[in-house]
């Protein structure tokens, strides 16, 4: 029993801060996309 409950500690908390760290980076990629497409009409619409 021990065994299972040490099994789910050292799989379960990478898990979680993976999970973790994916939705925060989920966001700031988001806010990258953003900023590069207004980026792009920008410059689109310097060379009109």
């Amino acid at each position: 029993m021990e065994e299972i409950f040490n099994g789910v500690a050292n799989i379960g908390f990478p898990i979680a801060v993976s999970i973790y760290l994916l939705m925060r980076i989920e966001g700031k990629m988001e806010n990258l996309t953003a900023s590069i497409n207004e980026l792009s009409k920008v410059i689109a619409s310097k060379f009109e």
